[in-house]
Formats: C-alpha cells, sequence, structure tokens
C-alpha cells in the first residue's frame, strides 16, 4: 500500500517511511495544497485538513500538525513552529530564552490518516527543555535546541534513537497501533 505523505518536509517523510516499513506501507511525499485553518489547536487543525482533502477526492493520506510549545514563552511559537523557524529560527527563539530560567517545552505532533476509507488521528508528545545553545547535526527544525533529557538535543541523536522518544515518532507508534487494529 502507498500512503501520501502530504508535506514538503523530507526530514517527516524519512520519520514516516522508518516508522512504517514493517507494513509493507510506502510513504511518498506530496505537495497538495490545502486549506489550513488558523487555530492553536493542533487537533483541530488536522481535523479540518483531512475533511477539506477528503472532499478534494483525495484518499489515502497522512498530514500532521506539529508545534514546539514553550511555557515561558506562553505557548510559543506553537502551531506556528515551521513559520517562526523560517522567519527567526533557532537563533531566534534561543534570543528570546536568553536570562529565562524555565525552559520546559513541549512538542505535539497530531497526525491524521486516511487509509482503506478510514480516518485515524493521533496525538504524540515529548517534553523537554530548550537548550542554551545549538548542538548536533543530525535531525531538522528545532532539533538543535530541544533535548527531551537536559542533555543531548535531538540533533545529536541517531534517527533511530530520536524516534523512540519524539512527539512525531510517539504519534507515529500510535498510529502504527491503530493501522494494526484494521489489519486484525
Amino acid at each position: 500500500m502507498r500512503l501520501k505523505v502530504i508535506t514538503s518536509n523530507s526530514g517527516k517523510v524519512n520519520e514516516y517511511r522508518e516508522a512504517l516499513s514493517s507494513f509493507s506501507i510506502t510513504a511518498d511525499p506530496v505537495k497538495i495544497q490545502y486549506d489550513e485553518i488558523q487555530s492553536s489547536d493542533p487537533e483541530e487543525i488536522v481535523r479540518k485538513g483531512m475533511d477539506h482533502l477528503k472532499a478534494s477526492g483525495i484518499s489515502d493520506f497522512i498530514i500532521d500538525d506539529s508545534g514546539m510549545f514553550v511555557d515561558s514563552l506562553n505557548g510559543f511559537p506553537g502551531v506556528y513552529s515551521a513559520y517562526v523557524q523560517e522567519t527567526i529560527g533557532n537563533a531566534g527563539i534561543l534570543k528570546l530564552m536568553e536570562n529565562v530560567s524555565d525552559r520546559k517545552a513541549v512538542f505535539l505532533c497530531c497526525i491524521g490518516c486516511n487509509i482503506s476509507g478510514k480516518d485515524i488521528m493521533v496525538t504524540g508528545k515529548c517534553d523537554g527543555v530548550i537548550l542554551e545553545k545549538e548542538a548536533g547535526a543530525e535531525g531538522f527544525g528545532y532539533d538543535p535546541i530541544f533535548s527531551h533529557d537536559g542533555k543531548r538535543s535531538l540533533a545529536e541523536m541517531p534517527l533511530s534513537e530520536k524516534n523512540n522518544i519524539s512527539h512525531r515518532g510517539n504519534a507515529v507508534k500510535l498510529l502504527v497501533k491503530e493501522i494494526e487494529k484494521m489489519i486484525r
């Protein structure tokens, strides 16, 4: 089976490919424009995106919405994480966090999957902290400044290790469980 991964982010596609390979599911990146509502709730964004795609006749797909929610920044950048990454990047987040002692943050990832005419929606999370400076060369986005244990950034981990603890990795595990239920 082939699932369309609706994203232009190759890092996401690689994570999905690795996680779904045991099901003989191929994850192919596809760029499809769809209306993405403005909301601070990733689940609402995914639900509306799925409805729009299905109404357009698109099936067998995965979409997701994720964000990094920083406690001391009142949840910023949240669902606007991609835009913030493009505009101020990791350096901008680190600048906002200068002299801030509460560095707690959480990554959330909501995945919507339409497979064989059925919808699945799951949300995974990864609690952690914003580091003082960037570290590591793996991963993408905020991985160099986010740490789940306060010691290593996600960018300092091999992809397989990161997938075991990351927000998307946790969401994909939940997705896999739901797909397993469908197959039985």
